[in-house]
Formats: C-alpha cells, sequence, structure tokens
C-alpha cells in the first residue's frame, strides 16, 4: 500500500474531519487483525495489520459508527 492521503482516510471512516477518531478505528481493527481476526481485504500475510486496517477503510470496508446512548 502506498501512501493515502488524510482526507481520503477521513471521508472513507465516516469520522467527520476527526484524526483522533480514524486513529482509534485503525487501531481497534489493528489489535483484531493481530489476534486472527480474518481480514476483509486481500492483502499478503506478512503486511502489518495496522496497515491492513488503514487498506480497509481505504476500500471502505471499515467505518466509524456512533455508539448509541444510554439515556
Amino acid at each position: 500500500m502506498g501512501y493515502v492521503a488524510l482526507e481520503k482516510l477521513l471521508d472513507k471512516s465516516n469520522t467527520r474531519e476527526s484524526v483522533y477518531k480514524l486513529v482509534i478505528l485503525a487501531s481497534r481493527r489493528a489489535l483484531e487483525i493481530a489476534e486472527g481476526q480474518p481480514r476483509m481485504v486481500s492483502a499478503p500475510l506478512d503486511m502489518k495489520p495496522s496497515t491492513v486496517a488503514l487498506q480497509e477503510i481505504v476500500e471502505g470496508k471499515l467505518q466509524w459508527k456512533k455508539a448509541k446512548s444510554a439515556d
């Protein structure tokens, strides 16, 4: 995976211009991949989980969803 513009990642992840939310989304997904969850994109097995998570965001397979509040 080459360079991907931050704006493209923000648009695809539905994080509403929040780099913080993008980082949280990618890191949580990278942890899932590292723990053995199946990948949603075709990527070499030696590719780092963080890179795979970003690739999933770029391809639109992973998006931020707002949690429901317990009001």
